[in-house]
């Protein structure tokens, strides 16, 4: 539909708003190349409708993307399990191998886990093997 004709159809009716949000209106029409107030608040409510459906589509997904989702999701969740298992038992591993060669006291092992507790709050969990090593020299 044209311009003109769009002209034609449209139709008056009283607006009640705060004084706030008409002086909203009229900050932004012209940012937004609206020619007329009246031109922004309806860009405003058509993208409001726009806004709610959306919104309330969200809501209703189908069924098949739910699924599709959380299949993904747990997926994800399997994988990440098994590879934490896996890293555990390799840790296990290493300690025990470690601990039956070396002797260290109680207080010495309760001093390193408060330090290595810092170490991985501070560092998001990517502590070096490099960072450790230059600490073990320093001590």
């Amino acid at each position: 539909m044209a311009e003109g004709n769009a002209n034609k159809n449209k139709k008056k009716f009283p607006l009640w708003i705060y004084p706030e949000t008409r002086q909203l209106v009229m900050d932004w029409y012209k940012r937004d190349n609206c020619q007329s107030q009246s031109e922004f608040i309806e860009k405003a409510i058509k993208f409001y409708c726009g806004y709610i459906s959306a919104e309330e589509g969200v809501r209703f997904l189908p069924a098949a993307i739910t699924s599709a989702m959380t299949g993904m999701v747990d997926s994800l969740e399997n994988r990440m399990a098994r590879l934490i298992f896996k890293l555990t038992v390799e840790m296990s591993m290493m300690m025990n191998i470690l601990a039956s060669t070396a002797e260290v006291d109680e207080n010495t092992l309760r001093r390193l886990r408060g330090k290595c507790v810092n170490d991985v709050k501070k560092s998001v969990g990517s502590v070096t093997f490099e960072d450790v090593v230059d600490f073990q020299k320093r001590e």
